[in-house]
Parts: structure tokens; C-alpha cells; sequence
């Protein structure tokens, strides 16, 4: 991970001297009074993944959150000898370390309700809504990818397991607003296309081989929303995104206010109790798996970082002897 760092004069030197002698981090550049806002001294390094969590706890006590700036980012490739000398000296793999930092950030900027997060919720429950009347089994993958609600779950987890309240309450309106929108509009629209003609009772209450499991939950139903919740949380902290569009079409939340916006439209009560049901498991077991991972991974490595920092003071030890 890179850092880019702007340091009030009066603790250049004290930052400056802690980066280079730790051997997690390499590439240290100064540049003394670069930085005009806020005013300092820029200093930019190259910071192993499993150290950077540690580094800006540091950094903050140091003050630089308040008085000066932090930026991180990813290091696509640093096929250096020095580099990889740096990342041995870590403890743990990369892919197991957390940025807790850029996980609370990340889950803020989830939460900033924007316009394209209400149209994408909407549009992947109009398209669950066109594979409830088609039972097309490709139009519900298709609105599970299109939807963008798992962020805020992801985001409501991190609220509940770094008791941050405020995080938490944020997650919770955003998803209330977003899927009472989302469905009040696919209401409207299934209104307009009953009454065209397009659509009737019978198109929804039929027998739907392909997605009539929308509306019936069962056991399996949460078992699939812990184990995408667990697998989409660690996709975010591990940095590995991809493992997101699996996570997307795992779960049955956009489909199931697809359905229950159609049900609503034509009036089918089992159905609007089934796809409530529906929803409501997915939101809860995926909340509950990103807790309990994000706790885990954290106890976790605190033990690694307490492993890593024994290793190292018996290895300066020796090295005195």
C-alpha cells in the first residue's frame, strides 16, 4: 500500500525516523515543505498490507488525521528486491490483513445515498419484477447484479462491529429508503401495466417453476444469505472485489422486492407476506455473517500482530547478542 503523507513541521522528524526504521516499509521519500493545504512536509512510502493498519493507527496518535493528511492507495506492482525484502518482514499474508481505516471509509462513502444508488435499486427491481411475470431465471441474475444494496450491508456490518453508531443508523435509513422507493416505484409501474392490459393476477399467482422460490423461503434461504454475507465482507477487507458478482448472485434481496412490488400491485397476500419474508431473511443473515467475519478477522489479527511484533524484538535480540 502506498502512503502519502503531509506532516506539520514540528514532527517530520519523529515520523520520518519511525518509517524508516521499521522494515515494513520501504521506497521513504521526504519532501520537505511540498505540501501548501495543509501546510508541511510531504512524506510518501511504500507500506506492506499487513502493516498499514498498524501504521496509521500510529500516524493518528501522531495527529496527522487532524492536523495534516492521509491518503492510501493500492501498489499494483513492486517487483523490487527491497520491496519483496519488506513484505517477508511482515507477519501473515496480504490477502489476510485488514486496513480497518479504509474499511470504515469505505463504508461511509457507501452510506452517502446518491442518486445513482436509488436508480440502480430501482432499475434491478423492475428488472426482478419483468422475471417474476416471464419467470426468466436469466432476468433474476440479472437484477441481483444490477442491484448495489450489498455496500450498505457491508456497511451496516462495520457500523455493528466497530460500535459505530452513527455508521449503523445511516446503513439503516439507506437501505429503508432505497428499497421503499425502489418498490413503491415498481408498484406505480406494475399499476400502469395492469392496467393496459399487460399484466394480470394469473401472471404472478401462476405456478413458476423458475422463480417461485422468490416468494418461498426455506431453510436454505438463510444458510445462502450468512455464507454470501461472510464471503462478500471478506471480499471487501481482502481486497478482492471480484468475489463480489458471486455474492451478487447468491442472494435473493432485489428479487424479492420485485415480487413483492408485483404483489402488492395486483393484491396476492401469500405472496406479499413470502417475498417480505424473503427479503428480510436475506438483509438479517447477511448482516449477522458481516459482523461475526468482521469480529473474527479481527481478533484474528491482533494475534498475528502480537506474533509478528515477539518475532521481531527476539530477531533484534539476537542481532545484539
Amino acid at each position: 500500500m502506498h502512503l502519502r503523507l503531509i506532516v506539520p513541521p514540528d514532527r517530520t522528524t519523529r515520523v520520518l525516523d519511525a518509517l524508516v526504521a521499521d522494515d515494513r516499509v520501504t521506497s521513504v521519500v521526504m519532501l520537505p515543505g511540498a505540501a501548501h493545504r495543509p501546510a508541511g512536509d510531504v512524506i510518501e512510502c511504500d507500506v506492506t498490507r499487513e502493516a498499514t493498519s498498524d501504521i496509521l493507527t500510529w500516524l493518528k496518535k501522531q495527529g496527522l488525521y487532524d492536523e495534516g493528511s492521509v491518503a492510501v492507495t493500492e501498489v499494483g506492482a513492486a517487483p523490487s528486491r527491497n520491496a519483496r525484502a519488506t513484505e517477508k518482514a511482515a507477519p501473515g499474508a496480504p490477502d489476510d490483513a485488514v486496513i480497518w481505516d479504509a474499511v470504515v471509509d469505505q463504508a461511509y462513502s457507501e452510506t452517502t445515498g446518491s442518486w445513482s444508488y436509488y436508480t440502480f435499486l430501482t432499475l434491478a427491481t423492475m428488472i426482478a419484477a419483468v422475471a417474476v411475470i416471464t419467470d426468466s431465471a436469466i432476468l433474476v441474475v440479472g437484477a441481483m447484479v444490477v442491484g448495489p444494496e450489498f455496500g450498505v450491508v457491508a456497511a451496516l456490518a462495520v457500523g455493528i462491529a466497530l460500535k459505530a453508531g452513527h455508521l449503523s443508523a445511516r446503513s439503516i435509513a439507506l437501505l429503508f429508503k432505497g428499497f421503499l422507493l425502489a418498490i413503491a416505484l415498481t408498484v406505480l409501474a406494475a399499476l400502469l401495466a395492469r392496467a393496459v392490459g399487460w399484466i394480470d393476477t394469473a401472471d404472478v399467482t401462476a405456478a413458476r417453476p423458475l422463480t417461485g422460490f422468490i416468494w418461498r423461503p426455506d431453510r436454505w434461504s438463510a444458510v445462502v444469505a450468512v455464507l454470501a454475507g461472510c464471503a462478500g465482507v471478506l471480499s471487501q477487507t481482502a481486497g478482492r472485489s471480484n468475489a463480489l458478482v458471486g455474492v451478487f448472485i447468491s442472494v435473493t434481496t432485489v428479487p424479492a422486492a420485485g415480487d413483492l412490488a408485483l404483489s402488492i400491485a395486483v393484491w396476492a397476500p401469500e405472496q406479499i407476506a413470502g417475498s417480505a419474508a424473503q427479503l428480510g431473511i436475506n438483509l438479517v443473515g447477511m448482516t449477522i455473517a458481516g459482523v461475526i467475519t468482521l469480529l473474527l478477522q479481527r481478533q484474528i489479527w491482533r494475534l498475528y500482530l502480537r506474533h509478528g511484533t515477539r518475532r521481531r524484538a527476539g530477531a533484534g535480540a539476537r542481532v545484539e547478542a
